[in-house]
């Protein structure tokens, strides 16, 4: 029996690899994923796997990739239910953080981060910047546009310890929403 995944990949049309969709999907493809989609060339990937756990994925895909693209593509999976669970946390309760007004992104983990990684991150917080981690993801507040902010992704990731990506709220919940259809 199959179950729906979407894969989240770090370092798609950035930084110089660029990736057509495509290509993207017959590499999946190849894996031996159906109904494989993406979303919007930014590495989002909807697929059917079979006989998998997402962790065994992650590598599988990472993998891959990286023999066929020829560079490390950290690869982070979630379910429809992770997915959708992500969507509903309200990370900034009480007014803190209005994610209408202002840029929420939302980073994707290849683990929990532990105790003293998530105080050494949400101490990066300023009066522009809102941080906090739950399970397996990093939502970052922005009062302002990214590219006014002290806080980067780079800064976060050494802070974390591993890698990440990340993904505008409104994208992930776009995704949340073709992957419980």
């Amino acid at each position: 029996m199959s179950a729906r995944y979407v894969a989240l990949l770090r370092a798609i049309n950035v930084g110089g690899h660029v990736v057509k969709m495509d290509v993207l999907r017959k590499h999946f493809t190849k894996l031996g994923f159906t109904n494989v989609e993406t979303f919007i060339a930014s590495g989002n990937v909807l697929f059917d796997a079979s006989g998998a756990k997402a962790p065994e994925l992650e590598e599988r895909i990472a993998y891959e990739l990286e023999q066929r693209l020829g560079y490390a593509v950290a690869t982070f999976v979630r379910t429809p239910t992770e997915l959708a669970s992500v969507v509903r946390h309200q990370p900034f309760p009480g007014g803190v953080f209005d994610p209408d007004q202002h840029p929420l992104y939302i980073g994707f983990l290849a683990g929990r981060p532990k105790a003293d990684t998530i105080t050494k991150v949400v101490g990066l917080r300023t009066p522009v910047d809102e941080l906090h981690i739950h399970g397996r993801e990093l939502y970052w507040g922005c009062r302002t546009r990214f590219s006014d902010s002290a806080v980067s992704g780079a800064a976060l990731e050494r802070a974390l310890g591993m890698p990440m990506t990340l993904r505008n709220v409104t994208t992930v919940r776009k995704l949340a929403a073709k992957l419980s259809s």
